[in-house]
């Protein structure tokens, strides 16, 4: 039986995953910055705060209900963090979330490759028959990078938590389904290959 309660280490070209751990937090620390947590729908936590998010991470995932990574870039540097979470082995299916990115990194193939290897881990390792993934309707950068994931937006659900900063989220939901894996999977596997050749390697 697959197991639902570590947190594997996957490694590629662009970016690897680690489990989370409290050694760490020196690296998300230095990963964030002013700009990105003082995003109000988003939930990467201010500097000062990082070792309070780390350990909600690793007791949401003590108690069964996530599976945290950090993600270090090319050149084995923290670059961000990950989850899977609302874990549901009876269906199976999963959430991928709570991910951010030191702005470095962003519009490389770090993201492109971290999300190849979540859904491969839900979807080849875990059975998964469906991974959501859910975003602030206010984070379009979010909306739209699911939406290329090549995801199907499920709806919105109004007033469906708060933001960091107290506010009322309507919460976009997406998912992808066990017969869509493959061909999203081989338009990942494009998107990584042409980013290899745009950058030489």
């Amino acid at each position: 039986m697959s197991d639902w309660t570590q947190a594997p280490v996957l490694a590629g070209r662009n970016a690897r995953l680690e489990p989370l751990a409290v050694a760490h937090v020196d690296g998300l620390r230095a990963a964030t910055d002013e700009v990105l947590a003082g995003c109000w729908y988003t939930s990467v936590p201010p500097p000062d705060q990082v070792e309070a998010y780390v350990d909600s991470a690793l007791r949401m995932q003590a108690q069964g209900r996530a599976l945290a990574f950090v993600v270090r870039d090319a050149d084995g540097e923290v670059a961000g963090a990950t989850r899977l979470y609302d874990l549901d082995p009876a269906t199976p299916r999963v959430q991928i979330g709570y991910t951010w990115y030191a702005r470095r990194v962003q519009r490389t193939g770090v993201n492109t490759e971290v999300k190849r290897f979540l859904l491969a881990h839900a979807f080849d390792t875990l059975g998964c028959v469906a991974v959501g993934f859910q975003t602030s309707w206010f984070n379009r950068a979010s909306r739209n990078a699911i939406e290329r994931l090549g995801a199907k937006r499920d709806g919105v659900i109004r007033n469906h938590q708060r933001h960091a900063d107290g506010s009322l989220r309507d919460t976009v939901t997406y998912s992808i389904i066990d017969s869509e894996w493959p061909a999203v999977r081989r338009n990942l596997d494009d998107l990584l290959a042409r980013h290899a050749v745009e950058v030489g390697q």
